[in-house]
């Protein structure tokens, strides 16, 4: 051929220049990926439902010994997220090859791991008596400049009841964000404007990650704030593992799909392309996320087993009197756990302007009266009286 003759440049359609990005190679129905097969179906499926047995057991034992509601309520709610991800993953791996199913299977995962990352900081506070309790041991003292725990910008500054604050507001946020995120997901995918992985300006896939990173690295760091300046006070109670497995779970899964999208916009992974089977852009990263998340439950059951155990609820049955605890039916106590008015009113009381009329729960006494304290879920006994104190929070953080 002549030397000078060209190929007609491909017409690209309107957006910023991704040419640096190379083309994903296509694959033909004639040419299934793993994913399209029966034994991806069946090996994912027996990680999950091991993992939903090992949960589901774990979740029955700690609604049999309810003998801590203001704990074992943030526990169980924790646990769910194991039945509900491995779940809503191999539904979607069962329906991926149509397309569109997967983002709303997805949503629901989204909105509940908002709820988990809430249940966990309020655990920990749960664990340390309440906000007064926590504060009476931290008030006032430096904190520590650390490169690691992201509080070098923090040099000369001094634990204050506004530390917690932000610590709950951060979370709180992402409660709302990560949900509101979710149904807008959906509407852009209804109308055609949402593809995993498709970083083009008149994509919607672009701001809802935007949103998403500032979000959870919020939320993730507050919570790096709040185990730093309390990791003291709650290695009684193996914070480690729990920290770890909460934040692996829901954090790194979602930059771990974050990454599978990219690869597969580089051409890392593949597209299918056919006559009878044809995918959109971003599922077939988004179909390895599923598979991926599908193994990755059954460790995360084990793993959770051995942090959030039951056993430690079995010897509490009896108060200091030997006299057995009041124990609830397991339908009545789930029907307590899943109740999420704890969080909304929380919500509302962290991001009120009169939050300087700070009450909150602190450490139960003896034999001292006071009247209850005025949190919802917060259960007073008849051998319990609890002490309250008013926090200003005229020293914000």
């Amino acid at each position: 051929k002549d030397s000078t003759q060209r190929t007609p440049a491909t017409e690209l359609p309107a957006g910023p220049n991704i040419s640096w990005l190379p083309e994903a190679p296509l694959l033909t129905p004639d040419q299934p990926i793993f994913l399209m097969t029966a034994a991806a179906q069946v090996v994912s499926g027996v990680f999950v439902w091991t993992a939903l047995l090992f949960t589901c057991h774990q979740i029955y034992m700690h609604l049999r010994y309810y003998s801590s509601p203001n704990e074992q309520r943030h526990i169980v709610r924790i646990l769910f997220i194991v039945p509900i991800y491995a779940f809503d993953s191999w539904l979607s791996l069962l329906f991926f090859t149509n397309d569109q199913y997967y983002v709303y299977f997805d949503t629901v995962r989204d909105c509940y791991e908002a709820f988990v990352i809430y249940n966990f900081l309020s655990l920990c506070y749960e664990y340390l008596g309440g906000e007064s309790a926590i504060m009476a041991e931290i008030r006032g003292k430096p904190i520590e400049s650390s490169c690691v725990y992201g509080t070098c910008c923090l040099r000369g500054r001094t634990y204050s009841i506004g530390f917690l604050r932000f610590c709950k507001q951060a979370t709180l946020q992402f409660c709302v964000v990560k949900p509101l995120m979710a149904m807008i997901t959906v509407i852009l995918q209804a109308f055609g404007k949402y593809r995993d992985g498709d970083f083009n300006v008149a994509s919607g896939y672009l701001y809802v990650t935007i949103i998403y990173n500032i979000s959870v690295s919020l939320s993730l760091y507050a919570l790096f704030l709040f185990y730093f300046s309390t990791r003291d006070l709650l290695s009684p109670y193996r914070p480690v593992l729990k920290f770890f497995m909460v934040k692996s779970v829901i954090f790194l899964s979602f930059w771990q799909g974050m990454l599978l999208a990219i690869l597969e916009k580089c051409g890392a992974i593949p597209q299918i392309s056919g006559v009878k089977v044809s995918v959109g852009e971003g599922t077939v990263a988004a179909g390895y996320q599923n598979f991926i998340i599908c193994i990755e439950m059954f460790f995360a059951a084990l793993a959770l087993r051995h942090a959030f155990t039951y056993k430690v609820y079995m010897d509490k049955r009896l108060d200091p009197q030997g006299h057995s605890a009041p124990m609830k039916s397991i339908s009545s106590s789930l029907k307590e756990t899943m109740n999420p008015g704890d969080m909304v009113q929380d919500a509302i009381h962290n991001f009120s302007p009169a939050y300087q009329q700070y009450t909150q729960q602190s450490t139960l006494e003896q034999g001292v009266p006071a009247p209850p304290v005025s949190r919802s879920h917060s259960t007073v006994t008849s051998r319990d009286n609890e002490k309250t104190f008013l926090l200003s929070s005229d020293d914000e953080f």
